[in-house]
């Protein structure tokens, strides 16, 4: 999943234009985006657009409200029935607010004829303080993990900051940790690591340019806000042509070497991380090819 185009699920027009917008998926937002008094409106008009999918749409999740304000089981009992590819869970603090949705999530699939376990779970694990020091608790928290984002608007506020950038526009400190963290945490869980939103949507140069260093860093992909955004991310993280045929080569020598601890490719040496880092621009193509599954 290359990008994640956040829309208001209490919003016609824009969940009409959602699946025009080239993302890999579609994030149907019941929390920040809606008003507290249309959130009922909100989870009835996502359950539609759900049951309304059609072949070709990008990839649809849903994100619940946190567990700490009482909607989570009301927005679940409406959309679970949607069969949404995965619910994005905002201030997770750790595995443990993941099991307790695995919990929730199973009983409700039972409940409208689903099977067990078709619904993934995608946390955003830093929007409090508590949450930074859990990222490495994810790994075997649920079968249902099917990656790791973060946040920094929320971790902003929850700790008092005033902002999360510097003038030059980098993240701060404790944003960049939480940066990193997110990618470790996601790693030693075996799930793809998910950057967070460029909330600027007119500085199409910064959002490029943020989206090229996260490719970098290991994340998979990044969440957008605007569906001008989700061309530039898909292209950052879409191998280029000379990635993907040096990935080629390499998946090559070691096929004909299987053996092998070392292999020479035009000269250079070339190991076993190279091999996997191979694998995963040729796993990364594929998923440009062929977009987010269709859930």
């Amino acid at each position: 999943m290359r990008s994640a185009l956040f829309v208001p699920a209490d919003s016609d027009r824009k969940l009409a234009k959602g699946p025009e917008a080239g993302a890999d998926a579609l994030l149907l937002d019941l929390e920040d985006a809606v008003a507290l008094a249309r959130k009922p409106l909100a989870r009835e008009m996502a359950l539609e657009f759900l049951r309304a999918r059609q072949p070709g749409w990008p990839g649809l999740i849903v994100r619940v409200n946190a567990w700490d304000t009482g909607l989570t089981l009301a927005d679940l009992a409406v959309v679970v029935a949607g069969a949404p590819a995965a619910i994005m869970l905002p201030k997770c603090n750790s595995a443990e607010d993941v099991r307790r949705l695995d919990w929730a999530i199973a009983a409700l699939e039972a409940r409208e004829g689903l099977p067990v376990g078709r619904i993934g779970i995608l946390p955003i694990a830093s929007e409090t303080a508590q949450a930074l020091f859990a990222f490495g608790s994810y790994a075997g928290s649920s079968a249902r993990l099917t990656g790791l984002t973060w946040g920094g608007e929320d971790l902003a506020a929850a700790v008092g900051a005033r902002a999360n950038k510097a003038p030059d526009g980098q993240f701060d400190d404790l944003f960049r940790m939480a940066r990193a963290l997110c990618i470790a945490g996601a790693a030693a869980a075996g799930v793809p690591a998910i950057d967070t939103v460029f909330v600027n949507f007119r500085d199409e140069a910064g959002l490029r340019a943020e989206a090229v260093e996260a490719r970098r860093m290991g994340f998979a992909g990044k969440a957008a806000i605007h569906p001008a955004q989700v061309g530039p991310i898909n292209e950052a993280f879409t191998p280029s042509a000379e990635e993907t045929a040096w990935a080629r080569k390499v998946l090559d020598a070691f096929a004909q070497a299987p053996d092998a601890g070392v292999v020479t490719i035009d000269g250079k040496m070339v190991d076993k991380p190279h091999l996997i880092q191979a694998r995963r621009v040729l796993g990364a193509g594929a998923g440009a090819a062929g977009g987010a599954a269709s859930g």
